[in-house]
């Protein structure tokens, strides 16, 4: 399983490297990886490019080019990937897709038959920022993927991220983790370990 070929991957992926550091570069391309491998296990016809535009934009919204000082990350990211989709020419209604996906990775759950590309990214973050449905991947899987893409340091940098957009955007879905056990489950996932 590979990365969707064409201009619209290329560009997310060269957008994401320019104004991501490493780690949270990283981290967007094994949540892609995540999300993908956790649609094929299932059978789930996924639209590839959207996921993977969406995956690799889903985070920018945290450093500090793209940061809103009012809105969620995940709505400010949305914003960026409308900007972004329309730079490549895509219609409307698909540079509103690519936004949603990137907002709903930070809502309550979406039911794969109801929007298959939101729900694979909110598996895939899941799975590589705290953990959750981690026991879903293949444990061959997992290593092959933290081989190619490292975590260094990806924990503890976006935990700090996060509690800074807690600090300054209290009512956001990022301060409700903050609040309770998430950092402690990140600070100390699996894949840290092995």
């Amino acid at each position: 399983m590979g990365v969707p070929e064409g201009r619209a991957a290329e560009a997310a992926r060269q957008v994401c490297a320019e104004y991501a550091d490493d780690a949270l570069y990283r981290h967007s391309v094994r949540s892609y990886f995540f999300g993908a491998a956790w649609a094929e296990a299932r059978g789930l016809d996924f639209d590839r490019e959207l996921f993977f535009v969406s995956a690799l934009l889903h985070d920018l919204a945290l450093v500090p080019p793209f940061d809103s000082h009012t809105l969620p990350f995940e709505e400010a990211g949305g914003h960026l990937a409308r900007v972004f989709t329309a730079g490549l020419g895509w219609p409307a209604g698909r540079r509103d897709r690519a936004a949603e996906v990137i907002v709903l990775h930070m809502r309550d759950d979406v039911a794969p038959e109801v929007d298959v590309e939101s729900r694979l990214l909110q598996v895939g973050t899941s799975a590589d920022v705290s953990g959750s449905g981690l026991e879903a991947f293949d444990p061959s899987f997992r290593d092959a993927l933290v081989r190619a893409y490292p975590r260094n340091g990806f924990a503890g940098s976006f935990v700090r991220l996060f509690r800074d957009q807690a600090e300054r955007k209290p009512g956001c879905a990022a301060a409700r983790l903050v609040a309770g056990e998430w950092a402690e489950r990140t600070s100390s996932h699996p894949l840290d370990r092995s």
